[in-house]
């Protein structure tokens, strides 16, 4: 069993726990904190809502029901969507979509070769 690890991302007063393969945690939370710090400077009329990583953890227990652990890839599929969706026309949006999609490959791969 591969080793996990856990990214705890915020947004206002609500949490998020991504599953991430221990490689790879660090990758989400560099990617999340760089998208943070670029959305601002889009210009599209409908831009996603970022949750903000707050903390990275290799053991977690939920205490509370409503609280529930989000795949990592499914995570990053969707945040690739809402990234995609946008119709930006002054900002590169394309170099944040390329990092998205970089993890986005790298996770794909990571647990294809999970399921060998």
């Amino acid at each position: 069993m591969s080793q996990m690890r856990y990214v705890i991302l915020q947004q206002q007063q609500d949490l998020r726990f991504v599953e991430m393969p221990a490689d790879y945690a660090y990758q989400l939370s560099a990617l999340n904190l760089r998208l943070n710090k670029e959305i601002d400077k889009l210009t599209a009329i409908e831009v996603p809502k970022l949750p903000l990583a707050v903390a990275e953890c290799d053991n977690l227990d939920l205490l509370q029901e409503h609280h529930t652990l989000q795949n990592g890839l499914d995570y990053i599929n969707e945040l690739e969507q809402s990234f995609a969706t946008i119709d930006e026309k002054n900002y590169p949006l394309i170099s944040l979509l390329t990092e998205i999609r970089a993890l986005q490959a790298q996770l794909e791969q990571w647990y294809e070769d999970e399921m060998e």
